[in-house]
């Protein structure tokens, strides 16, 4: 799986960028032919504390699953949009499996 990292207007440190390979290389045990994902983090110009957010695109056979989500850390954002993907995977597993 091709995983893209791109971080807007700011550099993400090698320690946040392993981070989120590694999560985001997880979902392979839930759906094996993902082709391709890109995630994009950006901080919000809010001056509020959550303001780190994640937005992850990922591409299958015939469809995209897009999930973003905003906390006080990438990590959390993170953790919660790969969260979110897999609940679409299963979604997406149980559609293919009814056609």
């Amino acid at each position: 799986m091709d995983i893209k990292i791109h971080s807007i207007r700011f550099n993400a440190d090698v320690k946040l960028l392993n981070f989120i390979r590694s999560k985001v290389d997880k979902l392979v045990v839930f759906y094996d032919d993902i082709i391709g994902t890109e995630v994009f983090l950006r901080l919000d110009n809010s001056q509020d504390l959550e303001n780190k957010v994640v937005e992850i695109k990922l591409t299958i056979p015939g469809n995209e699953l897009f999930a973003k989500r905003q906390t006080k850390t990438f990590e959390e954002s993170t953790d919660l949009a790969v969260e979110a993907l897999r609940r679409q995977i299963r979604k997406h597993k149980t559609k293919l499996k009814k056609a």
